[in-house]
């Protein structure tokens, strides 16, 4: 008995062009409306879509939310430094950067707010956000070994400790920094962040 091959899906692809029309109205109503405010309708009528198509990407709020908030994460990038310090330092200022544009410092307080009571957004901050930039960390780590500025470790359970702690360090003094003490991201606040940084981590790492 010959086996039959399944039918082809029909419909339409999933537009690139749409996803980022969606994301970016859904970071703009975000900056005008608030969390509160802002809803699936206004943000499928400032991207020009029909809202079926939102709940065909999304299952709600909050995962859109999250999307529209690591698309402007991902934007970083780890600099093509000489040492661990000009790396860590070209983070930093990125960072800084961004946090300063509204739909950013938007977006992003307003997620994090709703999180402290929704576990699963919580997760899902987890998943589409701090999982994806700890790639910069990964990066930046690998590329200090290889130069003998930071240890190997031996255990892989430990590396991802460290890589953990490192960007928790990087990512909470940034957020605090821009968002909560308002003080700027200059190059001198970079500069003295990756010395304390660098100056405790062979003794965190070893």
């Amino acid at each position: 008995m010959q086996s039959r091959t399944p039918p082809a899906r029909t419909g339409r692809p999933r537009s690139a062009e749409a996803d980022a029309a969606i994301l970016a109205a859904t970071r703009d109503a975000l900056v005008e409306l608030g969390w509160s405010g802002m809803s699936l309708g206004d943000v499928a009528q400032r991207a020009g879509v029909a809202k079926t198509t939102l709940y065909r990407r999304w299952a709600g709020k909050n995962e859109l939310v999250v999307d529209a908030v690591a698309e402007l994460f991902d934007e970083l990038v780890l600099p093509d430094g000489d040492s661990l310090a000009a790396d860590v330092v070209g983070v930093v200022l990125q960072f800084g950067e961004l946090l300063q544009r509204p739909e950013t410092r938007t977006s992003l307080m307003a997620v994090v707010a709703e999180s402290t009571s929704d576990p699963a957004l919580r997760l899902r901050i987890r998943t589409a956000i701090v999982d994806r930039q700890k790639r910069l960390v990964l990066q930046g780590r690998e590329r200090a070994q290889r130069r003998g500025e930071l240890p190997y470790e031996a255990e892989p359970a430990v590396a991802e400790q460290h890589a953990d702690l490192i960007f928790d360090v990087i990512a909470g003094a940034v957020v605090h920094r821009a968002l909560v003490s308002d003080g700027p991201v200059d190059e001198a606040w970079a500069q003295a962040l990756a010395g304390l940084l660098i100056a405790g981590l062979p003794a965190a790492m070893t």
